[in-house]
């Protein structure tokens, strides 16, 4: 006969719900699996099971640095109204220092130390949960700076090269501002340019303005649009937003510094929003 502790297992692997409501449900049913299901279902208690079909593209980000290392991390739920609120924002922060705690080696690493609390979380807070991503660097303090915009929409983490916390604060602010994909336009790889030289490409033979332009002359045109497309993005190339006059890579050599890395979330940026059904929702609930 099954022990106790496996009946709680069982309930909680086929409901989603916190173990101390699987064992209340076991308590008032007799240990029976099927009716503690039918109690949990009464007392109105969701399941995360359920709620996996969702999309979950709502959120915070956080980004916290310590003696050792740095994280930067997302945490999505289904609307703005919970990811306002005190217990997500608990939640988050939670999960950032258990990231800073136990250095999961990879995404996989990291899910185990974290599903548990999404499952307990969910039912408390009556949303889907999802743990995103993450990053962790190992950087002493001095070198690092984490800043969060907008109480979290926005998260950025910067590296240097030197300890100087103001021009750090400076270019993490940058960063999360105009959202920079490399540091030098050296960092792009060939795919990419080549995929954006054929955009390019294409939209010469519609520009009037190109045509019979000798084939050097083009190819010369090309290579500088496609330059340009991507000096947008390059962290080095941009214009500092605390100056609005100098580059960062001028910035940086006034400094006598280098930017190591740098790592930007935005929440829910490529997840596809949910379209909200109000009377399927309205039907739902009745059910």
């Amino acid at each position: 006969m099954a022990t106790l502790i496996e009946l709680i297992k069982i309930l909680r692997e086929t409901t989603g719900a916190g173990m101390m409501d699987c064992k209340k449900a076991l308590q008032e049913t007799n240990n029976d699996v099927e009716a503690a299901k039918d109690w949990l279902r009464e007392k109105g208690i969701t399941t995360a099971a359920k709620k996996q079909a969702r999309i979950a593209a709502e959120g915070l980000t956080v980004a916290k640095v310590n003696a050792t290392h740095s994280v930067i991390a997302e945490l999505n739920c289904e609307t703005d109204f919970v990811a306002r609120g005190d217990a997500f924002i608990a939640l988050v922060n939670q999960i950032a220092d258990l990231l800073l705690e136990k250095l999961p080696a990879d995404k996989e690493a990291a899910d185990a130390l974290i599903n548990p609390i999404l499952v307990e979380a969910t039912v408390k807070i009556g949303e889907k949960l999802s743990f995103r991503r993450f990053e962790l660097v190992k950087v002493p303090a001095a070198n690092a700076y984490a800043y969060m915009h907008m109480g979290g929409k926005i998260s950025s983490l910067v590296v240097l090269e030197k300890s100087d916390e103001e021009l750090a604060r400076g270019l993490a602010m940058h960063i999360a501002a105009n959202a920079p994909r490399f540091i030098a336009l050296d960092d792009v790889s060939a795919d990419e340019i080549a995929h954006e030289k054929a955009i390019q490409l294409e939209a010469a033979k519609n520009d009037e303005k190109l045509a019979g332009k000798p084939q050097v002359m083009l190819e010369k045109i090309i290579d500088g649009k496609v330059r340009k497309v991507f000096a947008e993005v390059a962290l080095l190339e941009q214009v500092y937003l605390l100056d609005g006059t100098n580059k960062i890579s001028d910035v940086l050599k006034q400094h006598g510094n280098k930017v190591k890395a740098f790592y930007r979330y935005q929440v829910g940026e490529g997840i596809e929003k949910r379209k909200d059904d109000f009377a399927a929702e309205v039907m739902e609930a009745t059910k």
